[in-house]
């Protein structure tokens, strides 16, 4: 079990091409010299959440996990209002969630926080390893031509919205409603990426270490229910009860009454019921990190000399086999629900 991660020189920041990302952040503070107008913080917040819609119920819960159904025109509608984001394009940002669910917290996992919080937040973003689009993984959208228009040139949407801005408010307007609101909502996005494995609470056993945060939902319009995600992400809906707050799912449900959108789905009863902490699921997802967090405390064994670091090695491979095996032996016994 490799939990040590070591850099590859594709894996690192590349600075040049980041420009960009980093002058985007410093930009808002050139409003000194503009003023602030009340008109321009309208504008960044509704550009913030209108933004965030359309990652989160497009880009995430339609595109990376088709939990509803669009028409041709609301689905090029729902990839255009996401790629004026500026986080790259549709098919690359599905395709690449895609990864992420199917080796979560595994060494392959693409934003594992257990590669350190930069590494997950930014780091993997602003790398060259996931530069290009996985289209393997997308095949299904790829098919699309005004998909892969918009995937091929993911800049012309959100320069264009800025140009707009900028003729119709000002530069200060650009710089608050436009560049601040991109920066805000950058950082409120790449929060599932980075915190909602590592802060939060769990309801059910999982294979990861994936969290519920309240707060995460608020800011992304309800992704922050990420644990409730993870045990059934083919729900639309991500807050499973009335209490967890899922705003992108409350808009996606008034565009259903005028059928824009079909087909929502909810967790049936069962999946609710099965593998809850609370009624005795063997949690395997938190079995696995703190082993995670055992291996990295070997390899600070190192100091004492190579014999010492092979000794402690072996015993601990030994007892992470034996481990391993009950705990997988737990987890099948404790996956069955309990049924009303």
């Amino acid at each position: 079990m490799n939990i040590l991660y070591k850099r590859s020189s594709d894996e690192r920041v590349n600075w040049v091409k980041s420009v960009p990302f980093f002058l985007m952040h410093l930009a808002p503070l050139l409003a000194i010299m503009t003023g602030i107008h009340l008109m321009d913080i309208i504008l960044c917040i509704v550009l913030y959440i209108v933004r965030m819609f359309f990652i989160t119920a497009g880009y995430h819960r339609y595109f990376a996990h088709r939990s509803y159904k669009l028409g041709r025109v609301m689905q090029f509608v729902m990839a255009l209002g996401g790629t004026m984001s500026a986080q790259k394009g549709v098919l690359w940002w599905a395709g690449h969630h895609r990864d992420h669910h199917l080796y979560s917290d595994m060494p392959q996992d693409i934003h594992s926080p257990r590669r350190g919080f930069w590494w997950s937040h930014v780091g993997w973003f602003l790398c060259d390893k996931f530069k290009t689009t996985p289209m393997d993984r997308i095949r299904d959208f790829a098919s699309y031509p005004e998909l892969r228009l918009l995937d091929k040139y993911p800049l012309v949407p959100p320069t264009l919205l800025a140009i707009t801005i900028l003729m119709l408010g000002g530069w200060s307007a650009l710089l608050i409603g436009f560049f601040l609101s991109t920066v805000l909502l950058y950082h409120g996005t790449f929060t599932i990426n980075s915190l909602s494995h590592v802060i939060g609470s769990r309801r059910f056993a999982t294979s990861d270490t994936s969290r519920n945060n309240w707060f995460l939902a608020l800011i992304t319009l309800g992704e922050g229910w990420h644990n409730n995600h993870h045990h059934y992400r083919s729900s639309t809906r991500q807050g499973f009860y009335w209490w967890e707050i899922d705003a992108s799912y409350y808009i996606l449900q008034l565009l259903s009454f005028v059928r824009l959108v079909k087909e929502t789905r909810l967790p049936p009863k069962e999946v609710l019921l099965r593998n809850r902490l609370r009624d005795g699921a063997f949690d395997i997802g938190m079995f696995e990190e703190r082993f995670a967090k055992a291996f990295q405390a070997l390899e600070r064994t190192k100091i004492h000399g190579t014999a010492y670091y092979e000794s402690k090695r072996a015993e601990l491979d030994r007892f992470m086999k034996e481990a391993r095996r009950t705990a997988s032996e737990l987890s099948r016994v404790s996956q069955h629900p309990v049924l009303d």
